[in-house]
């Protein structure tokens, strides 16, 4: 009977592979995520109220969807808590858009919480797998890291923090993810350089 969970070896060779495949896009796509996160530290307020409106008009959506579905299947089961739930999201999604600041602040508090535990992760994961994500653990760790330095930055300035709290620790985690990112390709990069030279 093989066991379910992957070894290390296996892991390095599937990490191998993908790398060896897309090293391109993953390199697209962590350049670009740094560069969000450039223009969202640059404008750490301008970003807080943009996260804030968008979150807003999920949820704005979200509810008017759901009303509109509730309300064109009134038998479904579970029809005045599937209502409810429906309700709530429109009157926070009007809220969010109403009071962008004010919600800016709610909006921070959970977005604390979720870096707190990406960064818990991040660094878990990176030390765990570290011998299959070979050149790229330790971008890992200090993505990790700098997601839980940033969050008790903000605790310990707060509330006055909270007005660009949220621009900058979106700004910082697109950076540092998309610098892992690009460090993992470059690393893929490598690896298909060292795959070529033989065949030569």
């Amino acid at each position: 009977m093989t066991s379910s969970n992957p070894t290390a070896g296996e892991l390095q060779r599937a990490f191998n592979e993908t790398m060896h495949t897309y090293w391109v896009l993953f390199l697209v796509h962590g350049i670009i995520m740094m560069g969000l996160g450039v223009l969202a530290f640059l404008w750490p307020q301008l970003t807080t109220v943009a996260v804030d409106v968008y979150v807003g008009w999920v949820f704005l959506f979200s509810g008017i969807v759901g009303l509109v579905t509730m309300f064109l299947a009134p038998t479904a089961p579970a029809f005045l808590w599937s209502l409810l739930t429906a309700a709530l999201s429109l009157i926070v999604g009007v809220l969010l858009l109403w009071h962008p600041i004010e919600g800016a602040v709610s909006l921070t508090l959970v977005l604390i919480a979720f870096f707190i535990v990406e960064g818990i992760f991040q660094i878990s994961a990176a030390i765990r797998y570290r011998e299959a994500l070979s050149g790229s653990w330790g971008w890992m760790v200090m993505s990790g890291l700098a997601d839980l330095v940033l969050a008790w930055i903000i605790i310990s300035g707060w509330p006055g923090t909270a007005t660009w709290a949220l621009g900058l620790i979106v700004g910082v985690n697109l950076f540092t993810s998309g610098l892992a990112i690009t460090m993992a390709a470059i690393t893929g990069r490598s690896i298909v350089k060292a795959v070529a030279s033989p065949a030569r």
